[in-house]
């Protein structure tokens, strides 16, 4: 019985077939088509043992009206580890995205226009977000013990300018307990928004508590009580292509939960903050988004950030069904990503 980590050629091979087959027509995949397009001429007999053995592992699951097979959110995780890295975009798809983005003369207008492709392109909803840019960036931070339970916190952002707090926490931090707390926010996220500095500190405190117990304790005791809250400019938001979606879903009530959310776009802001690395280099796929938003369980976002040099800038990506074309879509976003770096130095 394979799985993810020994799953044989034969088993690859088959799996791909049924993942492909599926995001084409939509319809579950059975053994005859298979057999008709198999390379080396298996019988259905044979593809059926291997369904059967994928279905067992988690792969695949058959609708109670059909005898054939659709893919589950296992199945494509590993379909879209097979294709990280070996896909390449389109002829059509690379003119249509440079034709809509040349001449892009700032941030705001090329995200705008990123939306917009992006949507076209993948038949999803295409999402770009503007940071608040570098005057938001983060140089360092202090915090200084004036009393029990009682810090004041000083934010100094690369543009030099100061912002001070004076908190009340719930738990009383020595001062040694907040200079540790101040070293790690400073070597970790010096030059980061201070938006994405308090994101990704809450995603480490969340997943890194056991390991540093003491040190994320007290992280958490600061976050809470608003020492990274320095007031900070809207970010530019733009989402397009939302009825694109309506097509792809029968259950109405979650279909309206889904639309919903994606027109709130201060909620499809913390969706990819939850989901988006703002360290990550490359395009990331996230299978199942039911997490953050639990609407959003059979659909997958695929995105990147947007740099300008090493200057983390916004985040791009497209929001779609699971069953989507992967390839089409990773390479999109992955060649705006790159162009908005090109772009954007070139008119700097």
């Amino acid at each position: 019985m394979p799985n993810p980590g020994q799953i044989g050629p034969r088993e690859r091979e088959i799996l791909t077939a049924i993942v492909e087959t599926y995001i084409s027509t939509g319809e579950p995949v059975g053994s005859r088509t298979l057999s008709r397009h198999n390379k080396d001429g298996l019988s259905p007999a044979t593809i059926r043992n291997v369904m059967a053995d994928l279905s067992d592992s988690g792969f695949l699951e058959q609708p109670h009206t059909s005898a054939g097979r659709v893919p589950t959110s296992q199945a494509y995780r590993y379909y879209v580890d097979q294709i990280s890295g070996k896909a390449t975009i389109s002829v059509a798809d690379q003119t249509l995205i440079s034709d809509t983005l040349q001449g892009t003369v700032d941030v705001q207008e090329f995200l705008e226009r990123t939306s917009h492709v992006l949507s076209l392109v993948s038949s999803g909803v295409g999402v770009a977000i503007g940071n608040a840019g570098p005057k938001n960036a983060l140089e360092h931070v202090y915090f200084s013990r004036q009393a029990n339970n009682r810090v004041l916190a000083v934010v100094v952002t690369k543009a030099g300018v100061v912002h001070d707090r004076m908190m009340r926490l719930e738990r009383d931090l020595d001062q040694s307990d907040l200079n540790t707390a101040a070293n790690y926010i400073n070597e970790n996220f010096r030059g980061w928004i201070i938006s994405n500095v308090k994101t990704e500190l809450r995603r480490r405190i969340d997943h890194e508590r056991s390991e540093y117990d003491r040190l994320m304790k007290s992280l958490d005791e600061l976050d809470k009580s608003g020492a990274l809250a320095a007031e900070e400019p809207a970010k530019n938001i733009f989402v397009e292509g939302v009825a694109n979606l309506v097509g792809n879903d029968q259950d109405r009530e979650r279909l309206r939960g889904m639309v919903k959310t994606l027109e709130e776009k201060e909620r499809v802001a913390e969706l990819l903050a939850a989901y988006l690395d703002t360290r990550q280099e490359a395009v990331r796929v996230v299978i199942g988004l039911e997490e953050a938003v639990p609407e959003m369980r059979n659909f997958v976002l695929i995105g990147a950030p947007a740099r300008v040099g090493e200057e983390m800038r916004g985040s791009l990506a497209v929001i779609g069904p699971t069953r989507m074309d992967y390839q089409h879509t990773i390479t999109a976003v992955s060649y705006i990503a790159q162009l908005f770096d090109k772009l954007l130095n070139e008119n700097t």
